[in-house]
């Protein structure tokens, strides 16, 4: 009979906003194992995660701020490192330790250290690089970027195995660093899925009467919602109904959100110039938290947009597969400090069979397809013309209905995570 193991999940980040790992929890728990999560609990937690058993989440205590920034790396440090190593302790003695990078202070090392002392394997899950990302905000010069890019090495080629999210990352992890790992593309959850004419009504009928979902209503018939009617022919999609794009973003100085800003205001444009080349109005849900939110909030508020509406909700987790299966198209704005990583975001919008307009970098080629299962951009302009071509006469005009379409047929054979966990970490696991 196969043995079950014991394996410690480490996540120095908010669980909630942890998708990959969670799906590796889900998926080694599944089998029988029992799974430790640690993490910072800064957020609900995933519902499939709750709902599986075997699973325990530990969370890490959030590190009392100090003075100057130097000193204050240095504390956190310090304090994130014992912290990490006390849970590590008190918890049931692993078998196998899984470790997503980055970041990779101290987590890389804790973990390492804590693997020699109790004889358990060394994972480490690459999502990025630590080094590649402090980068963009001490600069590459910085003698914390070379001790985090050389500490990524070393643990890296002490580890008993290693994954990664792309092909490119694989190629330069070996080329690079002498680390061989391999691929395990991020795939949707068993959550996500195709939203049905039907879900879409029903779900935004519930969802309009929450605040700050209330452009969903349609206050002149309780039957209607913005975009689907009740009549005496059945269930129908409105004629006039707008455009839905959906955007995830974690407001911070990697992703340039002024592009879609500006894209957005070449679409308002376009109305107020009279060359709306029959367009519809947009509704643009963009979701998630970060430092600059406030910033962009203040710059869109201030254009005063007619035709071009920007809502920015707060979802529970298990109303967000639904919401963002609702949409028309998603947009990502993800550029990659590295070049390597995937954005999870795009996953979730494919997972829900929602094609999808990104920013161009590297390693994007391997996730999306230009013109099969998505659009791909470079500049506020690109992204311009890709929203006035894609929506030109919509939802009438058929030829961009079909185009919507086809890209939604291709999003069907996306695949699933448990396929690839099966087939990639699995045969690991149970070695």
């Amino acid at each position: 009979m196969e043995q079950k193991k014991n394996v410690k999940i480490v996540v120095l980040g908010d669980i909630g906003h942890s998708p990959r790992m969670a799906n590796h929890a889900v998926s080694l728990a599944d089998l029988g194992n029992k799974v430790d999560v640690i993490g910072y609990g800064e957020s609900e937690l995933p519902h499939q995660f709750k709902i599986t058993p075997n699973i325990y989440h530990h969370y890490l205590f959030p590190c009392p701020k100090i003075g100057f920034k130097l000193l204050n790396y240095i504390w956190k440090t310090l304090w994130t490192s014992l912290n990490l190593l006390f849970l590590l302790a008190i918890t049931r003695k692993a078998d196998v330790v899984l470790v997503q990078n980055p970041p990779a202070i101290p987590s890389l090392v804790i973990s390492w250290i804590y693997c020699k002392l109790v004889g358990a394997q060394l994972i480490i899950d690459w999502h990025n690089y630590a080094h590649t990302i402090m980068a963009l905000s001490v600069g590459k010069r910085s003698p914390l970027v070379s001790l985090t890019k050389k500490i990524e090495k070393t643990i890296g080629r002490k580890a008993d195995y290693n994954f990664c999210v792309s092909e490119v990352m694989k190629k330069d992890l070996h080329e690079n660093w002498g680390i061989r790992a391999q691929v395990v593309y991020d795939r949707p959850g068993s959550c996500f899925g195709s939203v049905s004419k039907s879900e879409m009504h029903d779900f935004l009928k519930i969802l309009g009467k929450k605040k700050g979902f209330e452009i969903f209503i349609d206050e002149k018939n309780e039957n209607a919602t913005l975009f689907s009617q009740h009549s005496s022919i059945g269930l129908s999609l409105k004629d006039d109904r707008p455009a839905f794009i959906v955007s995830s973003t974690s407001w911070t100085e990697d992703e340039d959100f002024s592009i879609l800003v500006n894209a957005l205001q070449d679409y308002e444009n376009h109305w107020n110039n009279g060359n709306n080349k029959n367009l519809p109005d947009l509704v643009v849900a963009i979701t998630g938290k970060g430092p600059l939110r406030e910033h962009y909030l203040n710059d869109i508020e201030s254009r005063k947009w007619t035709h071009v509406k920007v809502i920015t909700p707060w979802l529970e987790d298990k109303d967000y597969p639904l919401f963002i299966g609702c949409a028309n198209l998603g947009i990502s704005l993800h550029t990659s400090s590295s070049g390597l990583d995937l954005p999870m975001k795009i996953v979730d919008l494919f997972g829900a069979n929602v094609p999808v307009l990104a920013y161009s970098f590297k390693a994007l080629n391997e996730l999306v397809i230009d013109g099969k299962n998505g659009y791909v951009f470079s500049n506020q302009q690109e992204l311009s013309n890709l929203l006035l071509d894609l929506f030109e006469g919509f939802p009438s005009n058929e030829m961009v209905n079909r185009n919507l379409e086809r890209m939604k047929k291709e999003l069907e054979l996306f695949g699933n995570w448990n396929d690839i966990w099966n087939d990639v970490c699995r045969p690991i696991f149970d070695s």
